[in-house]
């Protein structure tokens, strides 16, 4: 076989066979494919796309090349989640200790903060200690001994993947379906889970901007992950605005327990909810969602879920007082106060500006090489359709330089906009797709 006869081929359009597919992916790894010739497949690619069966044969591809996780011996329903990414989208952290608390093995592998969108396994590390690089062995052990573990990708897993995320990234091709439900769906089988719920999102805050986007993306991952025997139901949710009240590091595990107490705010508790049911109802711990809610909400409220992830902290090096002492996290030393400049209703956020100014001030990652200050944050008092008077306060924007204060606030305000007129919220849950 020959790449550059294999370029051409998707260059016109044509169909690549599952056998060549597999010399892209070993050659590349062992480096005989140059970056440059696999950027211009993924060109090809994003241009002619893919069908059900090359997909199929490209995530099986990359999960061979490299370890694949073995769960069999843990008895039980294996699940987990996974969220394409928004600002404030801190529903793994609550969701898989409540999930567990119910009996099912919740075995999950996150990312880190990128641009806009928060990161999953730097949020876990605002608690003192937390460890997120487990072995293989130790997640595997920590699942069975209390069900539930958070880690990072590990070093070994889907080699061929992190290759050709760094190259997407670079070469204008995230965006491209069959090259997303892939890289996506490639981690989570490599993890050994038997189904998955997949949060899939879209609106100004989100990669897809559209929810026709959104909509082709969670039915490719859901027909994929059938194919490939995982019992898999997609939600499509709306991020036209950050999920919850607190968006930064520290402030999203905060909310995190504030949940897991029965506390917190509406919309991130009943994405939760839903989300949680669905994992409960594909591993037949009931057949209805409304009886998998009541099983949920008795979890939160004796007190089993919030157990689950005082155990979980502790399982991977945690300081597990952060349940009960905010303060053992990193807090900003400033906080600067925002305010409404008129009367009317909130009918827009800028979620993605949002997400990239807390990134910009060093809440999170621009390169992949930059450091987290995880006391950087946001916390939001007024959402979409909220009523403001002149001089309401809108947000609490926690900084490290208070002589960048004025010109934050300047920023932040140029993201809210308000309406004369009263403004409808639009549904969180827009579909589901099972």
């Amino acid at each position: 076989m020959n790449i550059v006869d294999i370029i051409r081929k998707k260059r016109n359009g044509m169909v690549l066979q599952e056998e060549e597919i597999n010399y892209i992916i070993n050659e590349y790894i062992q480096n005989n494919i140059a970056d440059y010739q696999m950027s211009s497949l993924m060109m090809a690619i994003y241009f002619k796309g893919m069908n059900d069966n090359e997909i199929v044969s490209l995530t099986n591809a990359m999960i061979e090349s490299g370890e694949v996780i073995d769960l069999q011996n843990i008895q039980g329903f294996k699940i987990d989640k996974h969220s394409t990414g928004g600002v404030g989208d801190k529903i793994s952290i609550p969701l898989a200790p409540l999930v567990a608390s119910t009996g099912i093995a919740v075995p999950m592998i996150s990312g880190r903060s990128l641009g806009h969108t928060g990161g999953t396994l730097d949020k876990l590390e605002s608690i003192p200690g937390f460890n997120t690089s487990l072995t293989t062995d130790e997640f595997k052990y920590q699942i069975s001994q209390i069900g539930v573990a958070i880690m990072g990708q590990t070093e070994v897993m889907t080699p061929a993947d992190k290759k050709m995320y760094a190259l997407r990234d670079v070469t204008a091709t995230v965006e491209s379906i069959p090259l997303i439900t892939a890289s996506i769906m490639c981690k989570k089988i490599a993890e050994g889970i038997d189904g998955l719920v997949l949060d899939v999102k879209y609106g100004n805050g989100a990669f897809m901007k559209t929810i026709g986007d959104a909509r082709a993306l969670a039915n490719k991952m859901v027909k994929l992950g059938n194919l490939m025997n995982k019992k898999t139901t997609a939600f499509i949710t709306n991020m036209n605005q950050p999920i919850g009240e607190k968006i930064g590091n520290t402030l999203e595990i905060e909310e995190s327990i504030d949940i897991l107490k029965g506390k917190g705010p509406e919309d991130t508790k009943n994405l939760i909810l839903q989300l949680g049911a669905e994992m409960l109802v594909l591993g037949r711990i009931t057949s209805t969602t409304d009886e998998a809610i009541r099983i949920l909400k008795e979890k939160i409220k004796n007190g089993d879920a919030l157990n689950k992830f005082r155990q979980m902290i502790e399982a991977q090096g945690g300081n597990s007082k952060v349940i009960n002492n905010y303060s053992i996290m990193p807090h900003a030393q400033y906080i600067v106060q925002v305010a409404a400049e008129k009367e009317g209703y909130v009918k827009g956020i800028d979620a993605f500006g949002i997400g990239n100014m807390i990134a910009n001030i060093g809440g999170g990652r621009i390169k992949i090489t930059d450091r987290i200050d995880h006391s950087i944050g946001i916390e939001l008092f007024k959402k979409i359709g909220n009523k403001v008077e002149s001089g309401d306060l809108i947000a609490n924007l926690h900084i490290r330089n208070i002589e960048d204060g004025s010109e934050i606030r300047e920023l932040f305000g140029s993201f809210f906009e308000i309406s004369e007129t009263p403004v409808n919220q639009s549904p969180l849950i827009e579909e589901i797709i099972r």
